[in-house]
Formats: structure tokens, sequence, C-alpha cells
């Protein structure tokens, strides 16, 4: 009798430990996913403010991602930035694989294949900020480099480029519609949040979403137009979308509407940082 209350005793004590663990290992997860959420939205607020600048003549670049953590890495204490800047894009990478591999909010098949992109492209930028610091370059292969790769497959090639290119502009469309729609706002903790938060948080996510579903829908674009030419030096990135907002009529204005755009898009993500709601992993 003794042993068998001893043994429930112990297998309770070990329950317990294990929820203790899983517990712990779920606020780990939530605590990197809203650094991520942060740092991306550091790196948005970068290439927003960069693009505003350089529409107005006064210094700044047009460029993306990439772009943004150099000028990170170029700031006083910069390597000190880079190594907080890659540790934070690589727990946004860890936050997005779990969505695709766990599905702790019950998505459907293409978001999750979106988020295993969105995890593959932050894991290369983290990639490319720790080389900056390692003094590796940080230039990397670009992303023409492995899109020629990928045309190059015989026969397959510019329709598998094709396809992506569809995929990101069906991505972008989503982005317009998710903030037209305030869609966004049901993973927000919308109940601890003042008003002012609330109304803050809605203008910046309808702007910022809509601003950035232009600039993929012109990277969707150029992935299909060079699929359709067989030529990957057609595509164009973040950066390369937004050169091309410049280069049209008013375009100095267009730019720097844009630009305004990403700038909320990056106060978005700061709010995420604070109110998403992020479920249990295990």
């Amino acid at each position: 009798m003794h042993l068998r209350s001893g043994m429930e005793q112990t297998l309770k004590q070990a329950k317990r430990g294990a929820r203790r663990a899983a517990n712990s290992q779920s606020e780990w997860i939530e605590r990197l996913a809203r650094v991520g959420y942060a740092t991306k939205g550091v790196v948005y607020a970068m290439i927003g403010v960069l693009a505003l600048m350089a529409a107005f003549g006064s210094g700044g670049s047009v460029g993306g991602s990439q772009n943004a953590v150099q000028e990170i890495g170029s700031q006083p204490f910069g390597q000190v930035l880079l190594v907080v800047t890659a540790i934070g894009l690589f727990g946004y990478a860890l936050w997005r694989f779990i969505q695709a591999g766990f599905d702790p909010e019950d998505s459907s098949a293409i978001k999750r294949i979106g988020y295993v992109a969105s995890g593959a492209a932050h894991t290369m930028l983290g990639v490319t900020a720790i080389q900056m610091v390692t003094g590796g370059g940080g230039g990397g292969s670009s992303k023409k480099t492995w899109l020629a790769k990928l045309m190059a497959v015989d026969t397959v090639g510019p329709i598998l480029v094709g396809i992506l290119g569809a995929f990101v502009l069906g991505y972008a469309l989503y982005q317009v519609k998710k903030g037209w729609t305030e869609k966004f706002k049901k993973k927000l903790k919308t109940s601890n949040m003042s008003q002012g938060e609330r109304k803050g948080a809605t203008l910046s996510g309808r702007i910022g979403l809509v601003a950035r579903g232009v600039v993929f829908a012109i990277v969707g674009g150029y992935v299909i137009k060079a699929a359709v030419a067989q030529d990957a030096s057609s595509a164009k990135s973040v950066g390369g979308a937004l050169s091309e907002i410049a280069s049209q009529s008013y375009g100095v204005f267009l730019l720097a509407i844009v630009a305004i755009g990403l700038v909320a898009y990056a106060v978005l993500q700061f709010v995420m940082a604070k109110y998403r709601q992020i479920p249990a992993t295990t």
C-alpha cells in the first residue's frame, strides 16, 4: 500500500516537473518571438526612414532589409547592435518555424508555407548580421543569384520562378486585404490596450500593411516578368521595388508615401511585440 502511494506521489511530481519545463519552454519561445517582432520593427523603421530621407534629398538610401542591417552596423556600437539584431531575427525565425511545424494557431497550409519562407528569410538576414560582425562580408549570395539557380533547373526552372512570383503577388494582395479589413487585430490582446493604443495600432496596421503589400506586389510582378523572360536579372528586391516607385512620375512623393507606410508597418511590429497573442506550443 505504501509502495503504491509512493509511486503515485512520484508520478505526480514528475508530471508537475514536466508541466513546469513545458511552461518554461513556452515562455522562452514567447520572449524570443516578442523580441523578434521588435527587431523586425527596427529593420522596417530603418528601411522606411532611409527611403524617406532619400525622397527628400536628406541623405539616406533606397534599399531593403539587408541595407537596413548594414545601416544598423554603421552606428556607434554597431557590432553590439548587430549581435542584438541577429538574436532578434533568429528569434522571429524560430517563431515562424514553430508556426509552420506545430501549427499552434490552426493555420491553413498556404499560411504555413509562408511561415517557412519567412523563417528562412529572417534566418538568412540574421546570418548576414553575424557575418558583418565577424568580418565575413555580409553580402552573401543575393536573391538574384539563387533565383538564377532556380531558373537554371532543367525544363521546370522558369515555371518554378513563375510560381514563386505568383506566391509573392498573392501574399502582397493578402497583406493589403489584411490591412484594409483590419484582420490583423484578431491577433492582438486588444482588451489589454488603452483606447489610444487601439487607435494607433489600427491606423498603423492599415497604412503599414497596405504599403508593404504595394511593395511586395511590385516584387512579385517583376519575379513573374523574370520567369516569362527567363532572365533572373529582371527580378527586383524590396529595394528595387522602392527604386521603381521613385522612378515614376511624382516618384518623390510616391516614395515618401510608401516610406511613411513602411514606418507605420514598423510601428505595428512594435505593437505586436507587446500585445500579440502567442499561444503555447507544447
